[in-house]
């Protein structure tokens, strides 16, 4: 234990008031319970796409509208304020991340984003409040109709037609969110950890390359799984979503895609 001025002992409290007075210290707690409320996020994601819906479809509809009313809707409730804390804390890290900017960080610190750390965790970025955007403008509303037919259904009322379709619409988007979290995380990751490493010199005019082919697949992912290339049926360019096994092989075969061009690029 460290010692004061007068050659008495420090309370290990004040040492951590040290550390969180200090940016690198709010940046560590900041980092941690982005990592926490992260694991919140996507272990519950990965628990409705490789659990929760392979389960359901082997129950008969009384049993699954019972799982859908007790057991789902309070999964999606953490489900959805996770995935708010986990982008709440990420623009936490990098606005108190030392810049060579005297205000916010590295957050709106362009140089920073030239880097070969800024365009991975840019990549990462992209990816996380994509899936955000589908958690909270497509999953969630889609599934409170599934949940209020459920109920409704238990409660002796007729089903909703709609509700099959909005359950479709839910899982499209859900599985490609399973799809791009591995890319996601390997782009977070790989930020402190590989990508610094792996790459030589400063990225010059190849950044362009780089970023307009990721435009592109992640465009092409996204409407894809909205609906808007392949419809909302199965198989054809659905076929990845129609199985959670082709789905994690997807997400496999996307991270190595964006490896592979990122070596070649860089």
């Amino acid at each position: 234990m460290p010692e004061n001025g007068k050659g008495g002992r420090v309370h290990p409290l004040a040492d951590v008031l040290v550390i969180i007075k200090e940016s690198w210290g709010l940046e560590f707690l900041f980092r941690w319970a982005h990592v926490l409320v992260g694991i919140a996020w996507i272990g519950l994601l990965y628990y409705f796409n490789f659990v929760q819906v392979p389960a359901f479809a082997e129950l008969d509809a009384g049993a699954r509208n019972q799982a859908t009313d007790k057991l789902a809707s309070r999964a999606l409730w953490w489900f959805r304020w996770a995935a708010v804390a986990t982008v709440v804390f990420g623009v936490l890290i990098l606005l108190v991340q030392p810049s060579g900017s005297d205000t916010w960080g590295r957050l709106f610190y362009g140089e920073y984003y030239k880097s070969f750390a800024g365009i991975s965790i840019s990549v990462g970025i992209l990816l996380a409040l994509t899936m955000f955007a589908n958690v909270w403008l497509v999953i969630w509303p889609n599934q409170k109709k599934v949940i209020a037919n459920a109920r409704n259904v238990l409660a002796g009322g007729e089903a909703d037609p709609a509700a099959a379709d909005a359950g479709r619409r839910a899982l499209m988007a859900s599985r490609q969110n399973a799809i791009f979290s591995f890319a996601m995380l390997f782009f977070m990751v790989g930020t402190s950890h590989f990508f610094a490493s792996l790459s030589s010199g400063e990225p010059g005019g190849e950044r362009g390359i780089f970023w307009a082919v990721t435009i592109v697949v992640w465009a092409l992912l996204e409407l894809n799984c909205l609906g808007i290339i392949g419809g909302r049926g199965t198989g054809g360019t659905n076929w990845f979503y129609d199985n959670h096994k082709r789905a994690i092989g997807t997400g496999l075969v996307l991270v190595l895609f964006w490896y592979l061009l990122w070596v070649l690029v860089f």
